[in-house]
């Protein structure tokens, strides 16, 4: 890992943990808002959204509402093999588990692979206008997504990040398996990427 992406990880990350619970629910309502109203959700869109560590940015807001506009909401759930890095997308219902990072997954048997989705939300670190994002370091998301990487013209499903406005950063050099996002929502709006 780089010295600089460990050092804006550090930065980003104390910024994000200093937030008040107050703050941090606010922010979510309003990036949940921002959300519906840039990327008009719609019933029966396959939607995979991040179940939320208590530093991230909560994703229950933006959940409640893509459920009240009848899209269908899958959580990712890592390989359970420690030295695996896949991910699949389940169905978000029945009951849930931790995985070994203290992530809630649900516990159902069926998936669908990440092709198949029409919109995927990402948590992030750091982003810039791009569509460069900084993750935790995993991969998870940049392997599910690396078929992107080959299209020239079709790029289903749409990566869009969920972030706070001071996450985004005037530029991230891109390692070699980055996969670009679409757009972030963050609590001031959307932020179309420029080569996502």
């Amino acid at each position: 890992m780089s010295g600089d992406r460990r050092s804006l990880r550090a930065s980003l990350g104390a910024r994000r943990r200093r937030l008040s619970a107050a703050e941090r629910g606010r922010l979510a309502l309003r990036v949940a808002h921002n959300a519906d109203r840039a990327l008009h959700l719609m019933a029966h869109w396959r939607i995979a959204v991040y179940a939320a560590l208590p530093w991230e940015l909560d994703t229950a807001p933006l959940i409640a509402l893509a459920s009240r506009r009848g899209c269908r909401i899958y959580l990712p759930r890592i390989d359970r093999r420690r030295a695996s890095r896949a991910m699949s997308f389940v169905p978000m219902r029945g009951p849930r588990r931790r995985n070994r990072l203290g992530i809630e997954e649900p516990t159902g048997s069926l998936t669908l692979g990440a092709r198949w989705l029409d919109l995927v939300f990402l948590p992030l670190v750091g982003f810039d206008r791009q569509g460069v994002r900084l993750g935790t370091g995993g991969g998870y998301y940049d392997r599910a997504f690396a078929f992107r990487k080959l299209r020239s013209a079709w790029h289903a499903p749409r990566l869009v990040g969920l972030a706070y406005a001071f996450q985004q950063l005037d530029h991230i050099a891109p390692a070699a398996h980055d996969v670009l996002m679409d757009a972030v929502v963050t609590e001031e709006g959307i932020i179309r990427c420029t080569t996502g």
